[in-house]
């Protein structure tokens, strides 16, 4: 797909990259490819060498920003850097989600409350507050988008806790639309079909799920990092000038199917 200069002259942060697997990393790398001006926040120091490393090499003079969204004073740093750099914001990309492993397989029904509450601070909440924070730099309009997963809207074996973490996300797209159209800030979700990632390790016999999904999608393929960043672009650019608190679904029309 050729989208060159598509986004040129938009500034764009980052949010959630860990490594280069990363479906936050296949979607700068598109942004950049794009024209786009990036800023990558992350999480601590055990992230930082390794988004410093991938940054450096192919994104060099990108802004590199530490951003725990479990504390607003982080989110509120992240602004003030950002507003002293650039001055106006044009995208946000929020690719966060965490639940405790332990939850992550076995019945629902014991899911215990800090996990529930966990889950929901980190996978769901840091999307409204960084929104919060970050609406006031886009002052000429512009994107917000988070990344979801079908576990949102039918059960999923061991995906538990963050299947209802995504519905609450996925809610917040809605409502974060409405509340930010009227400044010309769309607000959207990419529902990605199963893809390998070090999130997607967390969750118990993660494998086993990709099993004959290939044959059951109706393009007879598995979606990857890269088609969830194509989508991304689109989103992110003046293409998708109509388009707010949509969930759309990258998974090669998986999730159209029955069992």
């Amino acid at each position: 797909m050729n989208t060159e200069k598509l986004l040129e002259g938009k500034k764009i942060l980052i949010m959630g990259v860990a490594n280069q697997r990363s479906i936050a990393w296949a979607i700068a790398k598109a942004y950049a490819a794009a024209g786009a001006e990036l800023a990558f926040t992350y999480q601590d120091d055990r992230f930082r060498d390794k988004v410093a490393r991938l940054v450096e090499k192919e994104m060099p003079g990108s802004l590199l920003l530490p951003c725990d969204v479990s504390k607003d004073s982080d989110i509120e740093a992240v602004v003030r850097s950002l507003q002293e750099e650039w001055g106006v914001l044009h995208g946000a990309v929020h690719s966060l989600a965490y639940a405790k492993k332990e939850e992550l397989e076995g019945m629902f029904a014991h899911t215990s409350r800090d996990g529930f509450l966990m889950a929901h601070e980190i996978s769901a909440y840091s999307l409204v507050a960084a929104s919060k924070y970050l609406y006031p730099l886009m002052s000429e309009g512009g994107s917000i988008l988070t990344l979801t997963f079908q576990g949102s809207e039918r059960v999923v074996t061991n995906y538990n806790v963050m299947g209802v973490a995504k519905a609450s996300l996925e809610a917040s797209v809605r409502y974060l639309a409405s509340d930010l159209g009227p400044l010309g800030i769309r607000v959207n979700a990419v529902s990605a079909g199963p893809i390998k990632t070090l999130s997607a390790k967390g969750v118990k016999d993660f494998n086993r799920l990709l099993t004959g999904v290939e044959e059951r999608t109706p393009l007879r393929r598995l979606a990857d990092a890269d088609d969830v960043a194509c989508t991304a672009v689109f989103l992110a650019s003046d293409l998708s000038c109509a388009v707010t608190g949509s969930v759309i679904h990258t998974d090669c029309g998986y999730h159209i199917m029955g069992t």
